[in-house]
């Protein structure tokens, strides 16, 4: 499954790229070009793992974007859709 963050108005960049970092273990230049494909393109994708570690990541993502008043959506994709 292919984890990807998807586009929203409100959530700082900074804490995205924090985001990327922290749950996707990505070096900080990696995190910047996803998020910048997120600000851009709609969506960036954070990998691709089994169906239960998407299914975690997803939850993480979620959960600190809660946690921190930011509307910041991730959804858990089958590779190829």
């Amino acid at each position: 499954y292919q984890v990807v963050l998807l586009n929203d108005d409100f959530t700082p960049m900074e804490f995205v790229v924090a985001v990327l970092e922290r749950v996707f273990r990505m070096p900080h230049a990696r995190a910047m070009q996803v998020m910048l494909d997120v600000h851009q393109k709609g969506r960036g994708l954070c990998g691709v793992y089994s169906r239960e570690v998407a299914e975690t990541k997803v939850s993480l993502v979620i959960e600190l974007a809660r946690d921190n008043d930011h509307p910041l959506h991730c959804v858990a994709e089958p590779v190829g859709e």
